[in-house]
């Protein structure tokens, strides 16, 4: 890959990567060898059309019609058709960033050269990438096989003048934007619909933004427990390298070393070295088991989005005029699946960050007051809090239930196991938008926990993020709105300014708290 430039179809395509084209940090571009592999495929489907020879949605119907035979003259009229009649989704839409990068998808599983389409209408899709002309798809209705049907026929109504667009902050009727730019719709061929629609880009592109969000949720849970176990006098023998290399799973490990680098030094830590208390609550003493098994459920996410990316899910594929194949690859079961499991994982980090919230507000914590307030009774002070964070944590429980446990046949029994990934996705995606939530309120306690302990320091890290909270959210004396506090520490969260404060400070320093030899742990 050039710098700044993406080869679509030709280099390999991540989690960080498809975000950095989404958000314009880089261009994606069409090679010469990756357009004779796309004219080859194209022509493949040319000469079946001319030779009649049957291939299913080349010149047949689709699903439980696919042994109708369609005529040359009406397999244009066929793509056409069901562009229009898959357009059945409902409910609100999805944002523009899924919608962008769902295009961004499929454009790199077309141009790897099997799935018959011209290089027109590939260009036409980059066109709609780079112009920020991004379609609006309903977020129901995809039932993850054969592929996301009703999304993917939702993002490419534009292509032939219809649906609609965001284009410049508004939503447009898609042929209004085109005659802004004097440009006519596409003219499909056969095959060209099928090839758009069929696919796993939809719950792919859920998949992408979970592992962003989810990883951000991460790296700050480490760093607000770490900030909340200092708050709780906490004990630091349970993120020994010795006790956690005994069990030595990657996540848990990587979590122990950051735990051990974000507390190094702490005078917090060294004031109750020789205190009698023999072990602490698990929300404590077990954040490497937890926050390290939902690493690896994050990894494991990002191992199979990464094949995904960079699969070819539609159907028929089209090796060449003698050998095309009608098979499964667009079967969403391997993404929903580790979705699901992500899912879980994310409620479980949400789960134990509420449990350390209501762990720092009991009478239990010798320095803390009750409630984390000196003067109780007249105020609440951070009771009402945990209270939020309980309905978030019971909220994301109830969204837990795998959709991908779930089957309904549909077009008349021909697709008679479908994996319900896009239900998988939209899932997940809400529960780390509560686990940021959650976080959000830990954060809020954790820092206001921590001002007890002064005037003793922790370790240099964790103090730089508190003085960082201290710049957006002033210590609590007394009861006041606490709603825009809340918001202030979701922005926190969702900006990633700490992290990159902390991230930049360390690399000063030669902290070695992104600790390279866990780089998996990365999006990209």
């Amino acid at each position: 890959m050039t710098k700044n430039i993406f080869h679509y179809g030709e280099d390999e395509l991540n989690a960080g990567l498809a975000l950095d084209i989404c958000h314009n940090r880089i261009e994606g571009i069409i090679t010469p060898s990756a357009r004779e592999k796309i004219r080859k495929s194209r022509y493949a489907v040319e000469s079946i059309v001319k030779s009649q020879k049957i291939v299913y949605g080349i010149n047949t119907g689709f699903g439980p019609l696919c042994t109708t035979m369609i005529n040359e003259h009406d397999t244009k009229k066929l793509q056409y058709n069901l562009l229009m009649s898959h357009s059945v989704g409902v409910g609100e839409p999805v944002s523009p960033e899924i919608s962008k990068l769902m295009m961004i998808l499929k454009v790199h599983s077309l141009a790897k050269g099997f799935s018959g389409i011209s290089i027109d209408t590939i260009e036409r899709i980059i066109w709609h990438i780079n112009h920020d002309v991004i379609p609006v798809v309903p977020c129901q209705g995809s039932v993850g096989a054969s592929g996301d049907l009703a999304p993917l026929a939702h993002l490419f109504l534009p292509l032939i003048g219809m649906g609609k667009v965001y284009f410049k902050g508004e939503e447009l009727p898609a042929s209004d934007v085109l005659d802004i730019f004097n440009l006519k719709p596409v003219e499909l061929g056969p095959k060209e619909g099928l090839a758009l629609i069929n696919g796993t880009q939809f719950m792919l592109a859920h998949a992408v933004l979970i592992l962003e969000r989810f990883q951000n949720c991460l790296d700050h849970a480490d760093i607000i427990s770490a900030m909340n176990l200092e708050a709780m006098m906490g004990s630091v023998k349970s993120f020994d390298e010795g006790l956690n290399g005994l069990r030595p799973y990657p996540g848990n490990q990587y979590v122990a070393s950051r735990m051990r680098t974000l507390l190094k030094d702490s005078e917090i830590v060294k004031s109750h070295e020789n205190c009698h208390r023999v072990q602490d609550p698990y929300s404590l003493r077990c954040i490497p088991q937890v926050h390290g098994a939902s690493r690896d459920a994050w990894l494991h996410l990002k191992e199979m989005a990464k094949i995904e990316m960079n699969s070819v899910t539609d159907n028929p594929v089209i090796f060449d005029e003698e050998k095309t194949i009608s098979g499964g690859n667009f079967h969403g079961q391997p993404i929903a699946l580790p979705m699901d499991y992500v899912a879980l994982a994310t409620a479980e980090t949400g789960n134990i960050s509420d449990r350390r919230i209501y762990l720092s507000l009991t009478e239990t914590i010798p320095g803390l007051p009750k409630l984390l307030m000196r003067k109780t009774g007249l105020n609440s002070g951070f009771m009402i809090l945990q209270y939020t964070s309980a309905a978030l944590v019971s909220e994301n429980k109830s969204l837990c239930f795998p959709a991908s446990a779930d089957s309904i046949p549909t077009s008349l029994g021909q697709e008679d196991h479908v994996s319900m990934g896009s239900i998988s996705g939209r899932k997940a995606l809400q529960i780390v938008g509560n686990l940021e939530k959650i976080l959000a309120i830990e954060l809020l306690t954790a820092s206001q926990g921590f001002e007890y302990r002064k005037p003793l320091k922790s370790g240099i890290l964790v103090d730089k993020c508190h003085n960082f909270i201290r710049s957006k959210i002033d210590f609590a004396d007394n009861d006041r709105l606490f709603s825009p506090d809340i918001e202030e520490a979701l922005n926190i969260i969702q900006s990633k300014e700490m992290i990159k404060l902390i991230n930049h400070y360390a690399s000063e320093q030669g902290i070695n708290f992104k600790n390279e030899s866990h780089e998996v742990f990365g999006i990209y």
